[in-house]
């Protein structure tokens, strides 16, 4: 009976870990897709969402919020400043570093996308309760903490 009970209990942690990494990938590309009109991936839209928040950040400040390493949010940010949609400026404090800055064009596209990803994300919480969501937004706060302070 011991060994049975162990035997589940390792099934349903890799079962855990095997549907959060599903889900993960399904949403990434739910969103990456839904947002092929706008000309934009789903990590560009990160980091577009963050900077509308604040009048600028800098990049490791972006890349921390936007949870990107610093060379892809480089690359990201080499995209976006291409299409005029950030702009890089020098940090008064720290010449070493640079302020991000989401311009006109960015605001503008970024208030076209944010209620269609809003949509999309009802359409996908349909039928599942506000508590039962913030339950699961709970317990991947705790995972993260436990894996970031614990294993790290």
């Amino acid at each position: 009976m011991i060994l049975l009970r162990g035997l589940y209990e390792k099934m349903l942690k890799d079962d855990i870990g095997f549907c959060t990494s599903t889900t993960s990938k399904l949403l990434r590309s739910t969103v990456t897709h839904s947002l092929k009109p706008f000309n934009i991936t789903a990590e560009q839209w990160t980091v577009l969402k963050q900077l509308s928040f604040v009048e600028h950040l800098t990049q490791k400040a972006l890349a921390e919020k936007a949870d990107k390493d610093q060379a892809t949010l480089t690359k990201i940010l080499d995209l976006l400043e291409k299409r005029d949609l950030v702009k890089r400026l020098p940090n008064p404090d720290d010449r070493r570093s640079y302020l991000i800055e989401i311009t006109n064009e960015g605001r503008v596209l970024t208030e076209k996308v944010l209620p269609h990803v809003e949509n999309l994300y009802t359409t996908i919480f349909e039928g599942i309760s506000e508590e039962k969501l913030r339950s699961f937004v709970s317990v991947l706060q705790d995972i993260q903490f436990n894996v970031k302070n614990k294993l790290h």
